[in-house]
């Protein structure tokens, strides 16, 4: 029986990936729809359906991760592993992809380069998914077959056991996967790392430039320009907190039936989690679809009539009163 502390922490964490795993099918859901019904997606929002379609492939694995590891299935997640692998190699490209698409279409520099980008960058998109995409299957593919290898190992190993040449091909396995992880995200991190920081200080420069010209107190753009800068101090904090703790959690150092392991794994996914938050309520696209739903479902509730709504001649509905 888990631990009362366990427990608190198991819950938390089930209700932030579910929460998670939903606001992320909501946004690939909405963003694909368009897609598909041949409405052109603007570039920004064809990287945010994707990174949302990651993500959610990421909550859910973890979710399954956890799941088995409270029934006492640990050591039969490896090939689930693999899944987690891709899935956090393409999501933390994407994240990249993303800063810098919106670092060169907002961040006000002159250099040529920068201009160049520019102009470029839109175009660039479909090719720039496709290549995070194959960047994100050939850096999984060592981790696959090393994992694949120790798996059959360990499976061939007799029982009761200690000190086996599969222990040992499992401890050079956990080494050089800790190695691969830091060479695999180390240069979507950095990327994203250098787009976030160039677009804070381009908005900060802005804002100080708008200072100084004395607009009038509560300025909309001046408002808009601090919360922007909050909100990408917030998420740089928490997606380096978020990777740090993914190094942290392929050491497994720290034991899977403990609390603290789950109290863990909620501190990891929360930035990633909010992060999708942000990104759901400032799609003007999503912000609309998800009212539009809101309104439906408060429509349904109403017998399908909205509030200050007459029924139509010959209906035994009544008006629905303000």
């Amino acid at each position: 029986m888990p631990s009362l502390p366990m427990q608190f922490f198991m819950a938390i964490f089930f209700l932030e990936s579910l929460v998670a795993m939903l606001q992320n099918g909501i946004m690939a859901a909405v963003l694909g729809w368009e897609g598909v019904q041949g409405q052109a997606l603007p570039k920004g929002d064809m990287i945010v359906a994707c990174l949302a379609a990651s993500r959610f492939s990421l909550h859910g694995i973890t979710f399954m991760n956890n799941f088995l590891v409270i029934l006492n299935f640990g050591h039969r997640v490896h090939y689930l592993d693999i899944l987690w692998d891709f899935s956090n190699t393409l999501s933390f490209w994407l994240n990249a992809l993303l800063s810098v698409f919106y670092c060169v279409k907002i961040a006000s520099f002159s250099h040529p380069t920068f201009l160049w980008l520019r102009w470029r960058i839109s175009c660039s998109v479909p090719r720039l998914l496709l290549g995070s995409l194959a960047i994100s299957v050939l850096t999984t593919i060592p981790s696959a077959t090393g994992n694949t290898i120790v798996t059959l190992m360990q499976v061939s190993q007799p029982l009761h056991t200690n000190g086996s040449w599969a222990d040992w091909a499992r401890i050079l396995y956990g080494n050089l996967f800790l190695f691969h992880e830091m060479l695999a995200l180390s240069p979507p991190f950095l990327l994203f790392l250098a787009s976030t920081a160039l677009l804070m200080f381009s908005l900060r420069r802005h804002l100080h430039q708008m200072q100084w010209g004395r607009p009038r107190p509560g300025n909309p753009s001046t408002q808009a320009h601090i919360m922007a800068l909050k909100s990408l101090g917030f998420f740089l904090v928490f997606y380096t907190s978020y990777f740090l703790s993914v190094l942290v959690a392929v050491m497994k150092f720290m034991p899977l039936q403990c609390h603290w392991y789950f109290a863990w794994q909620v501190v990891t996914y929360a930035g990633v989690s909010l992060h999708s938050t942000i990104l759901l309520f400032s799609s003007p696209r999503l912000r609309r679809a998800f009212k539009n739903g809101l309104q439906g479902f408060g429509t349904k509730g109403c017998g399908g009539l909205v509030r200050g709504q007459v029924p139509p001649e010959g209906s035994d509905k009544e008006p629905v009163r303000g």
